[in-house]
């Protein structure tokens, strides 16, 4: 009589194997979910910083030529930003000071809605950064673009 071996090889994946990788990727997505959102925060500011520095040549050049710098960023040849409430920003003199602002909101991460991204001109013609910190839940100082100060 011959001996007849039957194959009975594992086919599949048991529960307990799937259960761990579905713990394993739960795992990786709490970290990763929050670091993303942080992440979209810090660009979106340096984005709309750098939109509103590309103004200063502009300011520069209205002030050389004796104009006063107020209303909104259009005087300024701004087109538009989805991350910017332009209703509540523009151009402004405060003092000796000229300030080109911008509020966060529209389309902005949750953490930096109502964040202000102020750009002030000093009487000696130096340009300074300050922001003015979201009142969001979320808020962070890391999302300050390098060079600009916070208050």
């Amino acid at each position: 009589m011959k001996n007849i071996q039957i194959n009975h090889a594992q086919k599949g994946f048991t529960l307990i194997e799937l259960m761990i990788v579905v713990a394993i990727i739960g795992i990786l997505a709490a970290i990763a979910i929050p670091q993303y959102q942080d992440y979209v925060a810090r660009s979106q500011m340096n984005r709309v910083y750098g939109e509103i520095s590309a103004l200063k040549t502009s300011a520069e050049e209205q002030l050389l030529r004796g104009q006063v710098l107020s209303g909104a960023l259009d005087t300024l040849g701004f087109s538009s930003s989805n991350l910017i409430v332009e209703a509540n920003s523009g151009v402004s003199a405060d003092g000796d000071n000229f300030v080109i602002e911008a509020e966060l909101g529209e389309n902005a991460s949750v953490a930096i809605t109502d964040a202000v991204i102020e750009l002030i001109r000093t009487p000696d013609g130096g340009w300074t950064c300050n922001v003015v910190d979201s009142s969001a839940a979320g808020w962070d100082d890391s999302f300050i673009p390098v060079g600009c100060t916070n208050t």
